[in-house]
């Protein structure tokens, strides 16, 4: 299977740079293929600017990297209009979103106005300046970045944000052999400056249509609604999953599947990205009560999934 060729070749290009952490760059890869874009929620130097560089080159696309930062303002990220006094016209000055990959860091350090502008790019695809809509790259895939130990001056994203990203992924410290791996490789050069392109944009659009393809069964349709209905009858959770999560969660699964090399979606494939879809969309009780170290919303979903009949 030729496309299955084309993702194996992008998936080993980011295991050259991003080591040990292979399950996060699959579910990364299906939040891209599916049209998708990320959350990645880590503290510092594990690798999350590395991962977009490396995406970008493997694709030979675009990368632009913006450092949020409290006083930000949405034109400036998203560009602004100046006058030309020598053709006499108003001319757009694109921002850095425009670019195929984009790295936000540390979105949640700038002010709501500037996360609600760059959220809606995001989600729309276009922008919007004096009356004049100016399209986003195609392919468009934003992975956006934030600490989730350090608080002060930070801005939560609220909940109508945080649905609008498909995952919600971490990469989390190495383990010892992929660190001691991460000394003698990145002490001589950057893995980056050896990541050549596997992928064209066109031939990612190409292989983004295909997983709108991938066959799935309306018994698996039936899966997916029940574990996004089972988040809002859920009496630890105030505010379950949206519809927005249940079509996620389809074209993710579409995308394992074809990751895969499948034309078919199986209950696998949905349990496989479920968590990373789910989780970050639902909004627990303040009285709930999960043992220390547990991620809390995560545990929850995996109950939901334990606890749904899953098709045969």
């Amino acid at each position: 299977m030729e496309e299955k060729r084309k993702i194996d070749a992008l998936t080993e290009n980011l295991r050259s740079v991003i080591f040990g952490k292979d399950e996060t760059i699959r579910l990364l890869l299906c939040a891209f293929f599916a049209g998708g874009h990320v959350l990645v929620e880590d503290s510092p130097g594990l690798g999350k600017t590395s991962l977009a560089r490396a995406l970008a080159g493997s694709i030979d696309g675009s990368f632009r990297r913006i450092q949020f930062t409290s006083d930000m303002l949405p034109q400036d990220i998203i560009g602004y209009s100046v006058f030309n006094p020598e053709k006499r016209v108003m001319e757009f000055r694109k921002g850095p979103l425009f670019a195929n990959v984009v790295l936000a860091d540390e979105i949640n350090r700038t002010n709501p106005k500037t996360q609600a502008a760059f959220l809606e790019a995001m989600s729309e695809g276009s922008v919007t300046v004096d009356a004049v809509t100016h399209p986003l790259p195609d392919p468009f895939f934003v992975i956006a970045t934030q600490n989730p130990f350090e608080f002060h001056g930070t801005f939560p994203l609220p909940e109508s944000q945080l649905d609008r990203f498909t995952m919600k992924v971490s990469l989390g410290p190495p383990d010892r052999e992929s660190e001691i791996r991460i000394l003698q490789e990145k002490f001589r050069e950057d893995p980056i400056s050896s990541i050549r392109p596997v992928l064209t944009p066109e031939e990612v659009k190409g292989l983004r249509r295909i997983v709108t393809e991938v066959h799935v069964d309306r018994s698996i349709d039936e899966y997916i609604v029940e574990i996004v209905r089972a988040t809002r009858r859920s009496p630890l959770i105030r505010l379950g999953a949206s519809p927005r999560c249940a079509v996620g969660l389809k074209k993710t699964a579409a995308a394992r599947a074809l990751i895969e090399g499948r034309d078919f979606v199986t209950p696998d494939d949905v349990k496989s990205v479920a968590r990373a879809v789910v989780a970050h969309r639902i909004f627990l009780k303040g009285d709930v009560s999960i043992p220390t170290g547990e991620d809390p919303r995560g545990k929850i979903v995996d109950e939901i999934l334990d606890s749904t009949p899953s098709p045969l």
